[in-house]
């Protein structure tokens, strides 16, 4: 306090007083004079603060855009989208994932009940259109994503074949008009699909060779299937990759490579998760770091096939080596390129041991490789060369539940449920049990690394005959992700802390930020219900005639 001006104590004891204080305390001490307002505002009160209110290690640096430890200590606390707005209930099903559109206007979600709905998010997110699958034979409806110019969304489901075989579809829809545009096979269902280009989507199909070993073909396929010109073609092959092992390719997607060096968000490699993730470069010059069978794996192999030797192997042993053997000089290696900045990246789930989808594989598209221009089929590919190597891959050690890209297409954030350490798959249809714990991997696409540690926090209880892809989204500063515990999650990129928890009544089983507006959070539950989730301060900014100042909400705020 002062009297006549003067303090009564110094501030370096009014400093060590504070310390001993939490943020709110602090805050509100500072309203008492105008030494205690200077002192509650000292860069070493709130750095301390900072450290032990969001429980930060100390050697983990400030964030680099941060102006100060206490703008940041606000930035954290008062732009976190935790406070629900709204609860839309117009799903009769589970909700199965949500997507933006580009400009942020409208979303979509997907649902068991079998709708793809259209949303306008707006000061009250309101329903735009929904379109109802079910006349053409869907079983419900599981992914969506809009183009890039925001004027088709892509729309895939779970399809009812003949004998009540499922397969899956993906459907092309105006969003001018609502009209349904297309309809493209998707095989399995789970690839779900996705744009290249504005006007040509990626989908799969599965061609069984064996009992446990199969091919995947990814095709581009036209968004308009009406074109009338010799010159474009509907659809045309782009790779053909071999599964072994009862894998197959899913969850497909694409990233830019064009967007790699100007980062919104530089993350430094750091300790390793608790998976030991291997990335493994099959497109590099070195012998010591390609994947190569190698000669002697090969001569063993010729051995066993001709009867020389004989070892205790298994009907899925033998089938899984004489595909290997097959393989060898009938696969077609990575092209070169010289112009990087220009390609885009083919992302996918896969594996090499068992069915569960422990690995994720990486494959370059070149820009002569972005259009259904050119022979059909693949027919300019060499007649030997049955399959496409891929460039990279990822083994996580785990089974894969989801995967998203952040908003510079640079890092891959990976949702995985980790094997025991040191579990080895013997038998391919049963595969190691898988934790409850899920871990959230970083991959850096430039470098290829992994780069920070897990984030972890949420969890699933399913096993991993029945697991299911949960759903995960990354803003500049924060990446979220549902969870079979009831709770959507989000964590601070950077500091890689938990920030919230957002509560529904079932497993939360896709989360999205708007991408014009990382204060908006949207969730997607079994219960029915998308929830729409919004910053501290963008809800006081919208409630108050005035806005009030961030200190005093806070002190009326105490946790």
């Amino acid at each position: 306090m002062e009297e006549g001006g003067i303090p009564l104590l110094p501030d370096s004891l009014v400093y060590q007083i504070f310390l001993n204080l939490g943020p709110a305390d602090v805050l509100a001490a500072g309203l008492v004079c105008h030494q205690w307002q200077a002192v509650s505002r000292d860069e070493f009160l709130w750095r301390e603060q900072f450290y032990r209110y969001y429980q930060v290690a100390r050697n983990v640096p400030r964030h680099p855009a941060a102006t100060s430890w206490y703008e940041e200590f606000r930035r954290l606390y008062d732009t976190v989208p935790c406070v629900e707005v709204q609860t839309l209930e117009e799903h009769t099903d589970q909700v199965l994932h949500l997507s933006f559109s580009h400009s942020g206007f409208q979303f979509a979600s997907c649902s068991k009940d079998c709708t793809v709905k259209i949303w306008n998010n707006d000061l009250s997110i309101s329903l735009l259109h929904s379109a109802d699958m079910r006349p053409y034979n869907w079983s419900y409806t599981q992914f969506s994503q809009f183009n890039q110019d925001d004027s088709l969304l892509l729309a895939s489901g779970v399809f009812l074949g003949p004998h009540n075989s499922s397969s899956g579809e993906i459907a092309v829809i105006s969003l001018d008009t609502f009209a349904l545009l297309s309809r493209v096979r998707n095989k399995p269902y789970d690839v779900f699909g996705c744009w290249l280009t504005d006007t040509s989507l990626i989908s799969g199909n599965l061609h069984r060779i064996g009992d446990i070993t199969s091919c995947s073909v990814l095709w581009l396929n036209n968004a308009f299937q009406d074109v009338e010109s010799e010159n474009v073609n509907v659809v045309k092959r782009l790779f053909k990759i071999q599964n072994l092992n009862a894998s197959t390719i899913r969850t497909v997607m694409v990233a830019d490579c064009s967007r790699f060096d100007s980062p919104e968000l530089l993350l430094d490699a750091g300790a390793p998760g608790a998976g030991p993730s291997r990335v493994f470069d099959l497109s590099s010059d070195s012998e010591d770091q390609a994947v190569d069978p190698g000669p002697a794996r090969a001569k063993g192999l010729r051995h066993v096939l001709e009867g020389r030797a004989q070892p205790q192997l298994s009907e899925c042993a033998l089938e899984t080596k004489a595909a290997e053997l097959l393989a060898q000089g009938h696969t077609k290696p990575p092209e070169r390129s010289t112009a990087a900045a220009g390609n885009k990246l083919l992302i996918f789930t896969t594996g090499c041991f068992t069915y569960s989808p422990h690995q994720i594989g990486i494959k370059q598209i070149l820009p002569h490789q972005m259009t259904t221009a050119g022979p059909v089929l693949g027919e300019g590919r060499g007649s030997d060369a049955f399959f496409d190597a891929l460039d990279h891959v990822i083994d996580v050690h785990g089974h894969i539940i989801g995967m998203g890209l952040s908003p510079d297409n640079r890092y891959l954030y990976v949702n995985s449920r980790a094997w025991p350490s040191g579990s080895v798959v013997a038998d391919p249809m049963q595969p190691p049990p898988i934790a409850e714990e899920i871990d959230l991997l970083v991959f850096d696409l430039k470098t290829m690394r992994e780069v920070k540690r897990a984030l972890r926090a949420h969890r699933a209880y399913t096993p991993n005959d029945e697991c299911f892809f949960i759903f995960l989204d990354v803003s500049r500063d924060f990446v979220a992700s549902g969870a079979e515990d009831r709770h959507g999650y989000i964590w601070d990129r950077h500091y890689n802390i938990c920030l919230a928890k957002l509560r529904h009544q079932d497993v939360v089983n896709s989360v999205v930020f708007s991408p014009q507006e990382q204060e908006l959070l949207l969730t997607a539950s079994d219960d029915a219900t998308i929830k729409a989730w919004r910053s501290p301060r963008t809800v006081r900014v919208r409630q108050a005639p005035r806005p009030r100042p961030f200190f005093s909400w806070f002190a009326s705020q105490r946790r």
